[in-house]
């Protein structure tokens, strides 16, 4: 997937995940189109799952806390096996606790950098 000169590197990370999810309404697949130096081709389901298995090992780091446990569910799905995030969320155990059953590494790195 090439995209035009411009598109901002974490778009770019962005809609890869999207890309590979599978789950782009028409809207977005049509903003993909408009970003892209090239012709969309989607990936069919044998595709994402062959994609999908092969992830493994995946690092996962946050400049913000991770809030719920939704996020851990998600990252593991990805492969996700190590995580560094500040921690402080009145959730930090839950979030634990989530990476335990997953068998995630986590770190908590005490620096926020993410503030609204």
């Amino acid at each position: 997937m090439r995209f035009k000169k411009g598109v901002k590197r974490q778009d770019r990370i962005n809609w890869r995940v999207r890309y590979i999810e599978g789950d782009l309404v028409p809207s977005e697949e049509a903003a993909l189109r408009e970003v892209l130096d090239q012709p969309l081709v989607l990936l069919g389901p044998e595709e994402r799952r062959d994609w999908l298995s092969r992830l493994d090992g995946v690092s996962l780091v946050s400049d913000g806390f991770i809030p719920f446990r939704d996020n851990i569910d998600h990252a593991a799905r990805h492969g996700v096996k190590f995580i560094a995030q500040p921690g402080g969320s009145t959730r930090d155990a839950e979030i634990e606790a989530a990476c335990r059953e997953y068998g995630i590494a986590m770190v908590h790195t005490q620096l926020r950098l993410f503030h609204h």
